[in-house]
């Protein structure tokens, strides 16, 4: 039988400005810079998680705007889904971050996707990073190879490896939240 996957959220959060820069957060137990996210509470929406997530991380009162997508990996044996939403800070909150964050720190777009420690934060940060700042230009990470014609480039081998990225559609909504709740919903049934 399938296990219930750990449930996260958090955000993508963007100071506007000439140079957009974007929130990343220093964890204590390890040093490393990732994107503010958390696990969601009992009962919880991904949504409310998100935003709740990001306040007590980064320090900062946020506005939400659109739903961004999701990342999967293994925690242990279990599966974590976190999902993400575009947010844009309104102030601080006149509290420092949570105990469990070293720092914050607000980077451009390229220099964030290299500070972030976990591959799939980099990989998921490059895909929706364009959106993000409202460019629709790629973010580029290496050069371009010269494939011949008929042959299907292959993925770096750190890619290749790396577990689900869902980049969602413009929208709030999680697509993913409902598909959770629609197979929690159909095995309460069969009870």
């Amino acid at each position: 039988m399938a296990r219930t996957p750990i449930m996260g959220a958090g955000g993508i959060v963007v100071r506007s400005g000439p140079r957009p820069l974007i929130a990343l957060v220093q964890r204590s137990r390890d040093d490393a810079w990732v994107l503010p996210k958390g696990k969601l509470k009992r009962k919880e929406a991904p949504i409310a998680a998100a935003e709740r997530e990001v306040v007590e991380e980064t320090g900062y009162r946020v506005e939400i705007h659109d739903y961004l997508g999701a990342i999967s990996y293994k925690v242990g044996r279990k599966l974590k889904l976190v999902e993400f939403w575009r947010m844009q800070p309104l102030g601080k909150t006149g509290r420092k971050p949570t105990d469990d964050i070293k720092a914050v720190q607000w980077l451009p777009l390229e220099a964030a996707i290299k500070q972030l420690e976990l591959p799939l934060e980099q990989l998921f940060l490059r895909n929706v990073g364009p959106r993000v700042l409202g460019t629709t230009a790629p973010v580029a990470v290496r050069p371009p190879v010269d494939v011949p014609p008929g042959v299907a480039p292959s993925p770096a081998p750190d890619v290749a490896r790396l577990p689900a990225i869902v980049v969602a559609g413009e929208g709030r909504r999680s697509f993913l939240q409902l598909l959770l709740d629609a197979f929690t919903f159909r095995r309460r049934s069969r009870a």
